[in-house]
């Protein structure tokens, strides 16, 4: 386990190392400001009604480089498609990628990513993966539904996982017309995640 924590301490340093600190908060500043257009943008937005005329910005967890994290990639091997419970009680096609393992607040944890079948099959997305989660900050200041990531794949096997561009499912703001896959057991994280989108009404004043 110590050698483990070192390992990812030396990924950790060198990941922040090799970027500026001012870039890599600009690049979570310019999520923060894309999300925020995309709300409220009627073309884009999840929200109607009051929900989409009262809108502001999404309050967000002050920008934490704790939670922009190296982690070590080991890639599922013949992945068979499955299918994921969605919030809806409907179901939609994923395939596991691999498994995320990292350190944060000297625990050892892992994730695991999946790809969207559907997705993958578009000319341009064959690289993205989907990362769904859970941690202690659900039904407080997060959804209580947990929270996505969107990433890409590495060329190696260290994948950069920045908690701070996480945000939450379209169904926490519409259940109505969305259906978000939920996310799975394995995925719940023991610990408190603050960073990324929060769940507030602060915006609905």
């Amino acid at each position: 386990m110590k050698k483990f924590i070192l390992l990812f301490v030396g990924f950790l340093l060198t990941s922040c190392g090799s970027q500026p600190r001012a870039e890599l908060i600009s690049d979570i500043e310019k999520f923060q400001k894309e999300l925020n257009a995309e709300y409220k943008n009627p073309k884009e937005t999840p929200l109607r009604g009051d929900d989409f005329a009262k809108f502001k910005e999404h309050p967000f967890f002050s920008i934490n480089l704790k939670y922009r994290v190296s982690a070590k990639l080991t890639k599922t091997e013949n992945a068979t498609p499955f299918e994921i419970q969605t919030s809806s009680g409907k179901t939609k096609p994923y395939k596991e990628y691999g498994k995320a393992t990292f350190v944060l607040e000297g625990k050892e944890l892992s994730l695991t990513l999946y790809q969207s079948v559907t997705l993958a099959q578009k000319e341009g997305y064959e690289d993205y993966l989907f990362l769904p989660f859970r941690d202690a900050t659900n039904e407080i200041e997060t959804y209580g539904g947990g929270k996505y990531m969107d990433l890409k794949i590495p060329k190696g096997d260290i994948i950069i996982l920045d908690f701070n561009k996480s945000y939450h499912p379209l169904c926490a703001y519409n259940a109505y017309d969305y259906s978000c896959p939920i996310v799975p057991r394995e995925n719940f994280l023991p610990v408190r995640i603050e960073a990324g989108v929060m769940y507030e009404d602060v915006y609905h004043d």
